[in-house]
């Protein structure tokens, strides 16, 4: 009986491979599928612990004013540090993950973000905090790129759906923190809540030496040559473009929003930041449906639809005085700007499969030049002119994303 329970497995195995005549390679492939969640549950951790991280500094901010006794001048120069080490991160992390693999690089991005999480609960001086915070955006950046490139070279379907799951993750992380501390506000302090988070991330971090990655794609050496094409490709030179403007309209929503509501329609501050809230909600819960309900929708039929919502967000926006409307409008703009991202990235992975991270290192500080150009520029406006132009700005951006989308479908056909 033992005999027969234990050889009837192999009986089956061999009718089965015998009578289906699967290739051997195919068959392997399909046996190491199953590790694919293994990676997409450490890039989604990751990603993850990056919101977390996002929200932290402005969060602390007041706490830090008061340790340091930072003046307004100060405080800026220590959010403006962030940002370049974001832009940072993800300018290497695409050489890097094509040339060396992805998992040495994760490693060592999430112990960057240790030592920011570390260093903004318990830095002594401030030249320590602002490496410390640096250290946290170079990390950060690779991270946000790396996960992305990652899931995008494992993906076997749809690489837009599988990278919108991905976007819900660090959607969820952005606006967890306020949750947690609100929750733990009673029982820890917010030096410690941080602290617990970079624990953490270094416990995520060293999970990873137990995941198998994908091999590097250029072991015998980083094709500089193949690199510089992409230059020369006019798709991806618009998709840059338009994930440019993309970030650009996310961060003067982000940025701009209370203030616009506050001053140019009279909402108080604490039902303005409920809806910028609500706009995170909208463009989190989106990326779900794109990866999940709309998994098989066309993409560019997605991204026309996201186009659309966008603009009926900002119409509301516009005309509407009210709370209700203010957090309709954010809710359609959350949701239209919820599929950028992960569509035009899986664009890109699917012309530059061996060359993705490089690729998505370009397309992704292109983005966050364009962040920081126009927010600069809305600040200016704001200034000069007065907030109620943030929706003038917007409708703007959203022109040129649709006149790019339309060139960039009529390169692709």
């Amino acid at each position: 009986m033992k005999a027969n329970a234990l050889t009837k497995p192999r009986t089956i195995f061999r009718q089965h491979w015998s009578c289906s005549k699967m290739p051997l390679s195919l068959f392997f492939s399909q046996f190491l599928m199953y590790k694919r969640t293994h990676l997409f549950s450490a890039a989604c951790t990751a990603i993850f612990l990056f919101g977390i991280g996002l929200i932290t500094l402005g969060a602390v901010l007041p706490s830090l004013k008061e340790k340091f006794q930072l003046d307004e001048v100060s405080a800026g120069a220590l959010f403006s540090i962030l940002p370049f080490g974001i832009l940072m991160g993800s300018l290497i992390f695409g050489p890097i993950s094509d040339r060396f693999g992805y998992k040495a690089l994760l490693i060592l991005s999430q112990l960057f973000m240790v030592a920011g999480f570390e260093g903004i609960a318990y830095a002594p001086s401030l030249g320590l905090l602002q490496v410390c915070v640096f250290l946290f955006g170079m990390g950060g950046g690779a991270i946000n790129g790396a996960t992305s490139a990652l899931i995008a070279d494992t993906s076997t379907y749809s690489k837009g759906s599988d990278l919108s799951l991905l976007g819900v993750f660090f959607g969820l992380g952005a606006l967890s923190m306020p949750f947690i501390t609100g929750l733990l506000k009673g029982y820890l302090s917010f030096v410690e809540i941080i602290s617990a988070v970079g624990m953490i991330t270094l416990l995520a971090s060293l999970s990873l030496f137990l995941i198998r990655f994908p091999p590097p794609k250029h072991v015998q050496g980083f094709p500089l040559t193949k690199a510089v094409t992409l230059l020369k490709d006019s798709v991806i030179i618009l998709i840059a473009l338009f994930l440019f403007f993309q970030s650009s309209f996310e961060g003067i929503i982000n940025n701009w929003t209370t203030s616009y509501l506050l001053q140019h329609k009279g909402i108080p501050e604490n039902q303005a930041l409920y809806a910028l809230s609500l706009y995170l909600a909208g463009m989190t819960v989106m990326r779900f449906l794109i990866g999940t309900v709309f998994r098989k929708v066309v993409p560019h039929k997605l991204l026309l639809a996201s186009l659309c919502l966008i603009l009926a967000g900002c119409l509301i926006l516009l005309i509407s005085h009210s709370l209700t409307g203010a957090i309709f409008g954010l809710i359609l703009v959350g949701a239209g700007l919820g599929g950028g991202f992960p569509i035009m990235l899986g664009y890109v992975s699917n012309r530059y499969a061996d060359l993705s991270g490089t690729a998505f290192s370009f397309v992704l500080v292109v983005a966050l030049i364009g962040n920081m150009l126009i927010n600069y520029l809305m600040g200016w406006i704001a200034h000069k002119y007065g907030i109620h132009h943030l929706i003038n700005v917007a409708l703007a951006e959203l022109a040129c994303l649709g006149f790019l989308f339309i060139l960039i479908r009529r390169r692709l056909r």
